[in-house]
């Protein structure tokens, strides 16, 4: 069933075409992943699709009664408390569990930080028991145990799926299609995240070939126009000129000319770097964080800090960088450290000042210098000369990543730091990082980027203590594993209530316990999963295979009838998947 069809739709900011003639269309059962780099449309598509923003051109069409979920990178909740917002009744009470919203279900929504919104709308969107959903960044401000939960919902969801996301782990395992849009133009690439890479590299170097045959052939017209004939330099300068033109010229820009230039260099760090002796830190009237904490920061620290969320790890941040004073123990920093510290909020920007201006700083006039870094870090001229306002959110983290790294600090504090990033920002990032020349104490949820970029991890344990595991996010996680009980709580059933009614359920959409085993089924879950993926892979290769054959009526019966009988056994299997769902 078609959910929502774009035909030929354009948008733009000042000075910039986001994209131009982009038609897509989303049926049930498709999942794709939208990528491309900050500021290039993504958000833009997403409201397209979701029909909170109208096309410049083109239109959108939406299927009859089809009910579409917007969760928005920066959400807006109504009034009232979280349980008024979010409703009542077991899934919802479950959703916000699992989004450790629990505490806070009667606390006024605006009351609440942006992360905590963030995880309210997200709560929201899953619960609406929609058709398709349209989420622009969901694991921004989640904890890795809740986005792996996210991750397994997603996966087994059986609308329509379209996601901006950083997260490469996720995008891996959810998304069967990838549209990317870049200067413009938008590309389409089957078979998921690692399709997608692929198919890019093969596409920039056929472009790279082609461009190449062309110079060549503009080369060999030329050396004909400048050797023949006396008369032959009375070709038209012009037909020269352009020829010349070609031989000299660049082929089109890449989206970005080089890697993310972050080689500022580090000052000197002394042998003294930051000390944290029985430090414990709680607010006032509140409970403690942490406490009897050791943590001794050196020259060649790659530390990743994990747990829940509220357990701590920002304000461990804070009395790393000095913001804060530890409630208990002692905090001891060298002479030498020189701290940049990137957190959530990041460096505060005007937004009425132009970019160039901002990178000057307050005591200088911007000149070729500020141009120049800001080319390195990927801000076209347009960018440059704009106010910051009109930056997308990921273009506004780069710059504050940017400003922070100017200041040629020895010690990197980073709080969250791929939220709203690029996932060609995130590549670069880690490339840096891992010749960074002084100390790393990073927070994160991305597990690739910690995968990528620390070596020890210090995992919270959300009842006030904390321990070091050496051997980084793969030891953490092996450790976890071996140490898990087996989970009693069910996945959420991700098929409309009136739906799961139909299949027998009761007035909630439960079905009632059987016999088997929780283990036992969740095993069949996983196989039934893969089973109907590997049936929707085939249906989409023969769905291209039959937008190919033209009027070959042979080759259109036989793939008709393929599809007919493909179709019959995906509803069988997501019969199947259905009853093992909402047993599990």
């Amino acid at each position: 069933m078609i959910l929502v069809d774009l035909e030929g739709v354009s948008a733009s900011r000042p000075g910039k075409a986001l994209f131009d003639e982009l038609s897509l269309t989303i049926s049930t059962g498709d999942r794709v992943g939208v990528v491309g780099l900050n500021g290039s449309g993504k958000s833009t598509l997403l409201r397209m699709l979701a029909g909170t923003l109208e096309p410049e051109s083109g239109r959108r069409r939406v299927g009859k009664g089809v009910k579409v979920a917007f969760l928005e990178q920066v959400p807006t909740l109504g009034a009232g408390t979280v349980a008024d917002v979010v409703g009542t009744g077991w899934e919802a009470e479950a959703v916000l569990d699992r989004l450790g919203m629990t505490p806070l279900r009667h606390a006024d929504v605006t009351t609440l930080s942006g992360g905590q919104i963030k995880r309210v709308a997200l709560a929201l969107a899953l619960l609406e028991n929609a058709d398709l959903l349209v989420l622009d960044e969901p694991t921004n401000h989640l904890d890795i145990e809740t986005v792996a939960w996210l991750e397994d919902q997603l996966a087994t969801f059986r609308g329509g799926l379209v996601m901006v996301t950083h997260d490469r782990h996720v995008l891996d395992r959810v998304t069967t299609r990838i549209v990317e849009v870049d200067r413009g133009a938008s590309y389409f690439y089957v078979d998921g995240y690692a399709g997608y890479l692929v198919a890019r590299a093969e596409r920039e170097e056929q472009t790279l070939q082609a461009e190449a045959v062309r110079r060549n052939l503009a080369r060999a017209e030329l050396a004909w126009l400048r050797r023949g004939a006396p008369a032959r330099t009375r070709k038209p300068k012009a037909h020269i000129a352009a020829a010349t033109a070609i031989v000299e010229g660049r082929p089109p820009a890449p989206a970005r000319e080089a890697d993310l230039a972050l080689e500022f260099g580090a000052t000197r760090l002394g042998d003294k770097v930051i000390e944290l002796i029985g430090a414990g830190f709680a607010f006032p009237a509140g409970p403690s964080l942490f406490h009897d904490l050791d943590l001794t920061v050196d020259r060649g620290t790659r530390l990743g800090i994990v747990g829940p969320n509220g357990v701590g790890k920002s304000t461990l941040l804070d009395l790393l960088a000095a913001r804060r004073v530890p409630t208990s123990g002692k905090l001891d920093i060298g002479v030498t450290v020189r701290v940049g510290y990137h957190d959530q909020l990041g460096v505060e920007l005007d937004l009425d000042q132009k970019v160039r201006d901002a990178v000057a700083g307050p005591t200088r006039v911007a000149s070729w210098a500020e141009d120049r870094l800001l080319e390195r870090f990927w801000f076209g001229a347009d960018a440059r000369h704009s106010p910051i306002r009109l930056l997308s959110g990921g273009e506004r983290r780069r710059l504050q990543l940017l400003l922070i790294l100017a200041d040629r600090p020895n010690v990197l504090l980073l709080d969250e730091p791929t939220n709203d990033l690029d996932l060609d920002t995130l590549r670069a990032l880690e490339d840096f990082l891992e010749d960074w020349a002084g100390a790393l104490v990073v927070v994160s949820h991305d597990r690739a980027f910690l995968e990528r970029t620390v070596d020890e991890i210090l995992a919270f344990d959300g009842h006030g203590g904390a321990a070091m595991v050496p051997g980084g996010y793969p030891a953490w996680i092996a450790s976890r594993t071996a140490r898990r009980p087996e989970a009693t709580m069910g996945r959420l059933s991700s098929q409309p209530i009136a739906d799961r009614q139909r299949k027998g359920g009761d007035q909630t959409g439960r079905n009632f316990p059987n016999s088997r085993s929780p283990s036992t089924i969740r095993e069949r879950l996983k196989r039934t999963e893969k089973e109907l993926a590997a049936l929707h892979r085939r249906r989409l290769t023969l769905e291209e295979q039959l937008a190919m054959v033209g009027a070959d009526h042979v080759a259109l019966a036989r793939i008709g009838t393929e599809l007919a009988t493909l179709g019959a056994e995906i509803e069988q299997v997501e019969d199947r998947w259905l009853e093992l769902s909402v047993d599990s």
